[in-house]
């Protein structure tokens, strides 16, 4: 296996408040791996500096190579736009937008024609147990439609990395763990690594491996070798 993303020794400071206190992770090609620790520990922090939300402070953010804190906001949306995929904790669905116009969202922005964005976009319905709901917007979608939506926006577009921060966090059990189900053989599919962020126990499960983050800094266990 390669390593896809890493953060190595990262520092982040929100003001005055640590966040993140010499961070190292690394995630390998085709891996899934939950980030825990409690609230407040630097778990989404990491996220958002894995995926190019965030510039650390120090230290050094790596995919394929290539690094990520030394691009320009410019370089950073365009990795963002066409490289990685989010979910979000309460989906963050665009409203004035239909479903399928939504998870269509990252092809029309990278540039594919609606003809064959809308099409994509659809397919994904009955993968994930939404047929006939592609016309309604989000306040006509419940909390588990929503996100099952949310999450076919983050793989529409077939990315080298999907980001996840608190999926299901917003769920009732049996929602959270369909939606996991789905989002685990969706990637798996796909040859997609998943980069989690949960503080549930059940949720990281679902994970290849899990690493904890407590008071900004990451214990990584050992892989164990196949």
């Amino acid at each position: 296996m390669s390593v896809v993303i890493e953060a190595r020794d990262v520092t982040f400071a929100f003001g005055q408040t640590p966040a993140l206190r010499g961070a190292t992770i690394s995630v390998d090609t085709g891996e899934i791996v939950a980030i825990m620790g409690p609230s407040g520990s630097g778990k989404s922090t990491l996220l958002h500096c894995l995926a190019g939300i965030l510039v650390p402070d120090s230290g050094e953010i790596l995919f394929d190579g290539a690094r990520v804190d030394a691009m320009d906001e410019s370089r950073r949306s365009s990795l963002r736009r066409d490289r990685f995929g989010f979910v979000f904790q309460f989906g963050q669905l665009v409203p004035e937008l239909t479903a399928v116009e939504n998870v269509a969202l990252p092809l029309l922005l990278g540039g594919v024609h609606r003809r064959q964005a809308l099409p994509k976009a659809s397919a994904w319905f009955a993968r994930l147990g939404l047929d006939g709901l592609e016309q309604r917007r989000s306040g006509e979608l419940s909390g588990g439609q929503a996100q099952r939506v949310a999450l076919a926006r983050g793989l529409v577009a077939e990315p080298q990395v999907l980001f996840a921060d608190e999926p299901t966090g917003a769920l009732d059990s049996l929602t959270g763990e369909q939606v996991m189900d789905l989002l685990v053989s969706a990637a798996r599919e796909q040859g997609t690594t998943v980069v989690l962020v949960t503080h549930e126990a059940r949720i990281a499960a679902y994970a290849d491996r899990e690493v904890m983050v407590r008071d900004g800094r990451v214990n990584a266990p050992e892989r164990i070798a196949s």
